[in-house]
C-alpha cells in the first residue's frame, strides 16, 4: 500500500499465461518432514490470512497452475510450513519447490483508504498537474521514511517522493498518478 503517508502492503502480482488474476502470497523453499509439508517464503504482509483459506492455488515455471487444498499450516520463525492433501511424502512434496502460491486478487487483503499496494503502482503513467507526461512507475522503494516512485521518464529515471503535497492523485484504476513537483525536483 502506498500513498501520501508512507506505508505499503506487500502481495505480488502472479505471473501466469492463463486467465484469472492472481495475488502471490507466499514461495514454496523445500520440503520439511515426512509427510509432505513445504516450507514456503512469505510474499504478504499479512500473514494472518492463512487462517481463513482453504486452498491456494500453485503457479509453475511454465506458468499453469494447480489448485491445492490446505490441510493444515502454521509458522516457523519468518517462514511458513503448509500440508497439502495428497502431498504425503517428501518425494510428492518435491514437486511444489519452487512454485508460488497464490489467491485470487478478488481475495487480496482490503487496504484502508488512500493506500495501495506497491504492485498497483508499477506500470502506472505518471503526468504533472500540467499534464506532463513524467513516463511510467517502474518500481517503489523505501528511502528511511517515504516511499519513493522510480519512474522511467523519456530522458532519464525519476525519483519522485510519495507523499501528498507531491503525489495529489493516484487513480490505479486508470493507472495515473498526478504529481505536483516543488521546482527543481524533475532536474534532480
Amino acid at each position: 500500500m502506498s500513498d501520501a503517508e508512507p506505508s505499503r502492503g506487500q502481495e505480488s502480482p502472479a505471473k501466469s499465461n492463463e486467465s484469472g488474476e492472481l495475488v502471490s502470497v507466499a514461495r514454496v523453499t523445500r520440503t520439511r518432514g515426512l509427510r509432505g509439508e513445504v516450507v514456503a517464503d512469505l510474499l504478504t504482509d499479512f500473514p494472518e490470512r492463512f487462517a481463513a483459506l482453504e486452498s491456494l492455488i500453485a503457479i509453475r515455471a511454465d506458468g499453469s497452475r494447480q489448485s491445492l487444498r490446505l490441510e493444515e499450516h502454521w509458522f516457523q520463525g519468518k517462514r511458513l510450513v503448509l500440508k497439502f492433501f495428497g502431498y504425503n511424502s517428501i518425494e510428492s512434496a518435491r514437486e511444489l519447490i519452487g512454485h508460488e502460491l497464490a489467491v485470487p486478487e478478488a481475495d487480496r487483503v482490503p487496504l484502508p483508504e488512500n493506500q495501495f499496494y506497491t504492485w498497483e503502482l508499477i506500470g502506472c503513467r505518471v503526468e504533472t498537474v500540467a499534464g506532463e507526461d513524467l513516463g511510467v512507475v517502474r518500481d517503489v522503494t523505501m528511502t528511511g521514511s517515504v516511499e519513493i516512485l522510480m519512474i522511467d521518464g523519456h530522458e532519464r529515471e525519476l525519483l519522485i517522493p510519495m507523499v501528498e503535497d507531491i503525489c495529489v492523485e493516484i487513480d490505479v484504476a486508470r493507472k495515473l498518478i498526478r504529481v505536483d513537483p516543488p521546482e527543481g525536483l524533475l532536474e534532480m
